[in-house]
């Protein structure tokens, strides 16, 4: 074995979860992705857990209830702290609407001695409700449904995030390029 392979077999990557959190249709899920296809281009692993897919597939059956929601959040929390244990850098653009659930996630990487950032995708509910793109705004707003994050059902916003991303106020890649400096300031990219 040479050197040179010695050397790439030897270093590992440092993994961190990366939660961004913001009201439905804020923009977390394509910041996350545009950031994952960048990470990737650098030689990163990388995984984005996605809110909708988590619910179709890990959390299937839970509801939107506080309990129901702080378990979600648990479920990928716990997920998330794994993939990054392992070397995986964990894109996670969840709502995760209530601050003692996120908290919990934090304190749970903390044991572990894993990185966890918080990105707080700080989209004001008038921008989101002209996205809409689940069009989730238009069927509160006709009584469709109700409990809709950040209207009819509570939103805490984080206090003192890690970044805060103004998405209406910049492109895509500039948000990806914001969350990418901080991860570059950490060391993690």
């Amino acid at each position: 074995m040479t050197t040179d392979q010695e050397t790439s077999m030897s270093v590992t990557e440092t993994g961190a979860t990366i939660w961004l959190t913001g009201l439905p249709s804020a923009g977390k899920t394509t910041i996350a992705y545009e950031l994952a296809g960048r990470l990737r281009t650098e030689g990163h692993r990388v995984e984005v857990l996605d809110g909708d897919e988590i619910r179709e597939f890990l959390s299937a059956g839970l509801g939107f209830s506080r309990e129901d929601r702080h378990t979600n959040v648990a479920r990928i929390g716990f997920v998330a702290e794994l993939l990054a244990a392992n070397g995986v850098k964990v894109l996670v653009p969840v709502i995760a609407p209530f601050a003692d659930s996120r908290e919990a996630v934090r304190k749970r990487h903390a044991a572990e001695s894993t990185t966890y950032l918080e990105v707080h995708v700080a989209t004001p509910v008038e921008v989101c409700s002209v996205r809409d793109v689940k069009g989730l705004y238009a069927k509160q707003a006709a009584g469709e449904i109700s409990g809709l994050t950040g209207v009819d059902d509570p939103y805490e916003a984080p206090e003192s995030p890690d970044l805060r991303i103004e998405s209406h106020q910049q492109t895509v890649q500039e948000s990806a390029a914001a969350l990418h400096a901080l991860l570059t300031e950490r060391g993690l990219a």
